[in-house]
């Protein structure tokens, strides 16, 4: 599986994030421990993430799909949310 970091901006007042964060966890395994930031783990690719999250987004909307490969430094979040990092954060 692969590890990709989510980040969207929802640029329209008002906007709900709610569909589009229900969609986000449907993926795959999951962090969400920073506001408009998630991690995933998935077989999809990055294009295939992206474009399945265009359905759920306006077009003024910003949305960024990176795969996360390699080591990663953290500090301040709580047990859980770190935990998930040292558990899902490692070389593929």
């Amino acid at each position: 599986m692969r590890t990709y970091l989510i980040g969207y901006d929802l640029n329209k007042s008002g906007q709900d994030y709610s569909t589009l964060i229900e969609k986000i966890k449907e993926i795959g395994n999951w962090w969400h421990c920073l506001d408009s930031t998630f991690i995933i783990k998935t077989n999809n690719s990055s294009s295939q993430v992206r474009d399945y999250l265009l359905n759920f987004i306006d077009q003024n909307d910003k949305l960024l799909v990176v795969r996360l490969y390699g080591e990663g430094a953290w500090t301040g979040f709580d047990t859980n949310c770190s935990k998930w990092l040292k558990e899902n954060l490692s070389l593929d």
